[in-house]
């Protein structure tokens, strides 16, 4: 479903990607592991359109995405829920979900996707006319997905999901993300949390200083003995 080919993206003179390649399969979890500043959030904003890459080709069921803004992209079926949320902190929680929504004019669709992220969020119509500034983290993370849910996306970037929350609130997201995956959603996923993350991918690909250093099921990544001692806290015996 996506694809990227040799992707190199620069800050500046900064070269914070170096041709990687990655795909992601239609109904998949992948997800991307690597200490900080390895350019995974640059992987996510380069597919979104928010960077360009110098070099490489990203493609979404076969059409290349690399020149379109960030909104066409969201058009074609990609939206993302943000490292730090980045909700609109002066505006209602059900104004934030229609934001997600603002490229859409299928009333009814809208009104149908919104109490599906209710269903899934709970907490979120409990709190529908609050302020999401007002919000704890763990509600503001489930805002961000939901906001990102209302764009109604072919394949979803998740941003550091887990960022900042408590242990209880990390496992319910995950279950949230498990759910959405069974119920048709294809998710590219960031996440500090290596263990986590690995436990419920497909497939993983781990990222240093930008480049791809090791790819393969998600599973098999949990058990790789290089994984263990960089990302895990184990040491290699």
């Amino acid at each position: 479903m996506l694809e990227l080919k040799n992707v190199h993206t620069y800050y500046g003179n900064i070269h914070a990607l170096k041709g990687i390649s990655l795909t992601v399969n239609e109904g998949e979890i992948v997800t991307l592991i690597g200490s900080n500043g390895a350019g995974k959030t640059t992987t996510l904003r380069t597919i979104q359109g928010l960077l360009r890459p110098r070099e490489g080709t990203i493609l979404l069921n076969g059409e290349a995405l690399e020149k379109l803004a960030p909104h066409v992209i969201v058009q074609r079926g990609i939206s993302q829920s943000p490292e730090g949320r980045l909700i609109f902190s002066n505006m209602t929680v059900r104004e934030n979900l229609e934001m997600g929504a603002y490229q859409r004019n299928d009333k009814d669709g809208i009104t149908r996707d919104m109490e599906y992220v209710y269903t899934l969020f709970p907490r979120l119509r409990e709190r529908m006319t609050q302020r999401g500034g007002t919000l704890s983290g763990g509600e503001q993370q489930m805002l961000s997905m939901g906001r990102a849910l209302m764009a109604r996306p072919r394949i979803m970037l998740l941003d550091e999901p887990s960022m900042g929350l408590a242990p209880i609130l990390v496992d319910q997201i995950f279950e949230i993300i498990k759910t959405l995956n069974k119920e048709g959603t294809t998710i590219l996923l960031v996440e500090q949390n290596a263990r986590l993350a690995l436990s419920i991918a497909h497939r993983g690909y781990v990222l240093e200083t930008g480049e791809i250093v090791l790819t393969g099921e998600g599973r098999s990544l949990l058990d790789n003995p290089e994984v263990k001692a960089a990302y895990l806290g184990e040491r290699a015996h």
